[in-house]
């Protein structure tokens, strides 16, 4: 362990000595333990004061503690409040006995209830896709068709000022809205959700991440901040969306509303969640962009750390019906119900068939064009990082966050006034005028000003128009001043308390500036050869690709989410390319920007691979022990007590077959988690009531399914102190085939099975079947590499 960079800090406080435990005091139920090294000495961590980026605080609970003005808060943490999810199913003798009472029958019931799911899955995603693109449409386009009226109404007499005022006020208002609902009512519907669907989705419960609530927040967040002119897109926050949908759905019921449908029982668990809301993250990239291959890339490349080949087929059917829906419904507001050729909220539009050619001599400039995206990238991501630092230690107040959102729309909006103004990039209306609130300003009659296309716009129809405007609608100077400015609007923009996403405003800087290579290209080259570069749309779709690529990382799904997104396979290859290079440079640099988000809220996330120099730690060293466990047969009263020890608040029990004496290991039998003993405890399952009369029916898995997800807290069951000194038999119920390793076994070994098959505990045994330790995921996650090789990082509390 020499050679482990420290990262823990150590308290000597007596009444902490059980703090490292994976729970905290505020939450009921997590898995870990004390740690031990292999020398013996437990580590002690100390319970640090940081900020809580998910729940925050109540007012009162800030006067009471005496809030600082500053939080300090560094990257280097773990923290210790969240729970993972039980992906692992509990093969008990009540699991095994369903399963084999189930005929041929039932199981394939079973399976079309799955594809059921998924369509209904599909089929809401759709429709809230199609409420969100058009109330987004018909709020934006009031406010800039009142906007433009007074524009127009002051170019002539004067006093424009009034106009820039009343541009800033309506966007403050559509933003204060939103950012009230997600500051103050849900925080966790703050952004893009696509970090917290990634934790969720690799064994991470985010609290409230999937809750009615959540959804509805979302859903009007996106709306307000996308009508509000910020630099957002609303493409984001549907695959949060659709995962939300598919929680809820997939349980047939609604815990927030306190309404049973009685349907869908069997998936009331947390394995047969997680793959529907795979399912609902795929649909919501569909119903994005129109891309149902795309949408389960997607999951199977960013989101889902477990697949399968049915889920493949599942989900692509989830999103196949999420974009059928989106289409139909979208056409028929549009009155023309036969054509469903709309690819999704954002409308790529299709290529020409001659602007998609390309030549082999080109493929380098693209290549080149990858690089300039994933330094662009990486420089998005450093100055949102240390943003959003400052965010954590000084505006982590709801009302600073509120007031910090509404800032940004002013400004948005006085810089996007100012650079219309002083834009003299005056263009001819097309044949059709088909451009969307031109705003004419001093421009001559017949002419529009180019620079309010892409600011006096949503961020969707400006992406449009840089990908499909013919060549000469912009001048150089236009689009650099739009991709200087925009860059950094967007990225002062993510991290807002609003619900918004990061995709459109990143493919339109890179479609800026990809645009503006195409045009400088003929300048530079010879006069013979100005035919091959005669479209500029071409190089805007190459632009966007590796500056959306620089930033979030996507390689696979994101290549054919804009070949379905286009309509045209023609640029499959470039595409790949270009983020392939866009991936490779920006992780030179800094990481992706999920994954950055990801390690400041201090997740406990478990990559898909080890630390590379991690092979010389074993399960001994990394485990925690000593283990807090059960007999087979156990008293009431020491479960009762041990469950409602906030400072033992582990998950996860092992079932020994007898104790030894004093403190030596027992024999490994089973495991038993929380929830079960809580369950077990509330319908009162002990033996002496068993052997009288007062016991009404054997207890089943459908009462562990009623009570979940929300397991009732240990301080709500009530005990008797006579039914203390009843006993409890864990037989029926434990895990009688829990995972284990021997305490030899390589961290790279662990890793793989832990994470590979959806783990939450993972025992520790000798070679006697002795338990003498338990792995969990804080054990893992603590463990990465860093600038002086394995670091070892901080637990706290934030």
């Amino acid at each position: 362990m020499a050679n482990i960079t420290k990262k823990v800090s150590w308290s000597s406080r007596a009444d902490d000595s059980n703090a490292t435990g994976e729970g905290t005091p505020l939450l009921n139920g997590s898995e870990g333990y004390p740690r031990q090294l292999s020398g013996g000495s437990i580590f002690q961590v100390g319970r640090l004061r940081t900020v809580d980026m998910d729940e925050g605080m109540t007012s009162d609970e800030d006067s009471l503690r005496g809030r600082p003005k500053e939080i300090r808060h560094s990257e280097k943490l773990l923290s210790l409040k969240y729970e993972s999810l039980d992906y692992d199913n509990s093969e008990n003798q009540l699991f095994l006995e369903e399963e084999r009472r189930m005929s041929y029958m039932g199981f394939r019931c079973l399976e079309i209830s799955r594809w059921v799911v998924c369509g209904l899955i599909g089929l809401l995603t759709g429709l809230i896709a199609c409420f969100i693109d058009i109330l987004v449409e018909q709020l934006a386009g009031l406010k800039y068709r009142v906007v433009k009226e007074n524009i127009e109404k002051f170019t002539t007499v004067g006093g424009l000022s009034i106009s820039l005022i009343l541009w800033a006020v309506l966007n403050s208002a559509f933003v204060m809205v939103g950012a009230i609902l997600v500051a103050y009512i849900e925080p966790i519907a703050g952004g893009s959700g696509i970090p917290q669907i990634k934790c969720y989705l690799n064994g991470v419960k985010i609290p409230r991440v999937v809750r009615l609530k959540t959804l509805l927040v979302k859903v009007a967040g996106v709306i307000c901040s996308v009508a509000g002119g910020l630099a957002v897109g609303k493409e984001g926050p549907m695959i949060h969306s659709g995962a939300v949908v598919a929680a809820g759905v997939s349980q047939g019921r609604s815990t927030s509303l306190k309404r049973d449908f009685k349907i869908f029982e069997y998936f009331r668990r947390d394995t047969e969640k997680r793959d529907f809301v795979s399912a609902g993250a795929a649909a919501g990239v569909s119903a994005a962009f129109g891309a149902p291959v795309g949408g389960v890339l997607f999951s199977l490349e960013e989101a889902a750390s477990y697949w399968n080949q049915m889920l493949t087929w599942r989900i692509f059917f989830a999103s196949m019906i999420s974009t059928f829906t989106l289409n139909f419904f979208l056409s028929v507001y549009h009155d023309n119900p036969g054509d469903l050729s709309n690819p999704g909220l954002i409308n790529f539009g299709r290529f020409e068939s001659n602007s998609l050619e390309y030549c082999l001599y080109e493929i380098p400039l693209f290549i080149a064009m990858g690089a300039i995206g994933g330094l662009l990238g990486a420089l998005f991501n450093v100055l949102n990082y240390w943003l959003t630092i400052f965010r954590i230690r000084y505006i982590h107040k709801p009302c600073l966050q509120v007031m910090e959102a509404m800032l940004v729309a002013a400004v948005t909006a006085t810089v996007s006034f100012t650079m219309i103004y002083f834009c003299n990039d005056c263009q001819p209306l097309g044949p059709d005028k088909a451009e969307e609130y031109p705003l004419q300003l001093f421009c001559a009659d017949g002419e529009y000003n180019s620079m309010a296309t892409t600011f006096f716009n949503t961020p969707e129809r400006g992406v449009r128009s840089l990908f499909h405007n013919p060549p000469g609608s912009y001048n150089p100077l236009t689009l650099g001043m739009f991709t200087l400015t925009y860059f950094f609007l967007a990225c002062w923009t993510y991290g807002l308390a609003v619900s918004a996403g990061v995709f459109i405003p990143s493919l339109l800087i890179g479609a800026a500036w990809g645009r503006l290579i195409g045009i400088l290209l003929p300048s530079i080259t010879s006069s013979s050869s100005v035919n091959i570069w005669a479209d500029p749309g071409k190089y805007a779709l190459i632009g966007a690709a590796a500056q959306l690529g620089g930033i979030v990382r996507m390689t696979l799904s994101l290549t054919v989410i804009m070949i379905e997104a286009t309509g045209n396979v023609t640029y499959g290859l470039p595409i790949m390319l270009v983020l392939m290079t866009a991936k490779l440079v920006g992780d030179y640099f800094e990481e992706g920007l999920y994954d950055i988000h990801i390690k400041l809220q201090s997740v406990p996330f478990v990559h898909s691979e080890p630390p590379a120099t991690s092979h010389w730690l074993t399960a001994r060293e990394v485990m925690s022990s000593p283990v807090t466990s059960f007999s087979r047969i156990e008293k009431v009263g020491t479960i009762v007590d041990l469950l409602s020890n906030t400072s033992t608040n582990h998950n996860g029990f092992p079932v020994v077959v007898n104790h030894a004496a004093g403190d030596e290991p027992a024999k490994l039998c089973g495991l038993i988690l929380r929830s079960q003993l809580i369950v077990l405890l509330k319908h009162k399952v002990f033996m002496e009531l068993a052997r009288s009369k007062l016991t009404r029916r054997k207890l089943q898995l459908k009462d562990f399914r009623d009570a979940y997800p929300r397991f009732p807290p240990i301080q709500s069951i009530h005990v008797s102190q006579d039914e203390r000194e009843c006993m409890m038999d864990l037989t029926e119920f434990m895990n009688p085939t829990p995972y284990t390793v021997p305490q030899e076994t390589s961290l790279p070994r662990v890793y793989k099975l832990f994470r590979a098959l959806g783990l939450r505990h993972l025992a520790v045994v000798d070679d006697s079947n002795r338990v003498v330790g338990l792995v969990t995921r804080k054990d893992l996650a603590r463990y990465h590499l860093g600038k002086h090789g394995l670091e070892e990082l901080q637990l706290a509390q934030t």
